[in-house]
């Protein structure tokens, strides 16, 4: 019997959460106790940039990100990263390199956040400048800092 073994796409979305006041969502990983912003990798190949950033924003927090008040933006920003080794094993064996591409999503208010335990514990929202400082991966940290340049403009 051979076992076929799934490997992680090395294609994922960062999801920049906040709020019109420049509060960001971070979300504690279950696995490091690090602070990030909703990422995850595509689930098959045919899946878009979009519907990856939809269904791991779900996932993660709970928010449907096609909710009326809700404004999911493309920053067309992509980050090309060495993967850890620590996850290596996830990836096919020549895959030493993974592709970002980040996301803003601006939600109307403050709202009750679900996680999912087997990936994170707990949830903040900081303002913009505490929550890239709380941040442990550089890219996550660096699109944060960028979140005023991409606001949506009100009226």
């Amino acid at each position: 019997m051979s076992v076929s073994v799934v490997y992680k796409i090395p294609e994922s979305v960062l999801v920049v959460i906040h709020t019109p006041a420049q509060e960001v969502l971070l979300i504690r990983r279950a696995d490091m106790g690090s602070w990030q912003s909703v990422t995850g990798s595509k689930d098959h190949p045919g899946e878009t940039w979009l519907e990856t950033a939809i269904r791991e924003v779900k996932e993660e927090t709970g928010i449907d990100a096609q909710q009326a008040g809700c404004f999911l933006h493309d920053w067309e920003l992509e980050n090309q990263y060495d993967i850890y080794p620590v996850w290596r094993w996830r990836y096919a064996p020549e895959v030493s390199r993974n592709t970002e591409r980040v996301f803003g999503l601006c939600v109307p208010e403050k709202r009750p956040i679900t996680l999912s335990p087997s990936e994170h514990t707990e949830w903040q929202l900081q303002p913009w400048q505490a929550a890239a400082d709380l941040c442990f991966s550089p890219s996550n940290a660096e699109a944060i800092l960028m979140l005023p340049r991409f606001l949506r403009p009100v009226g």
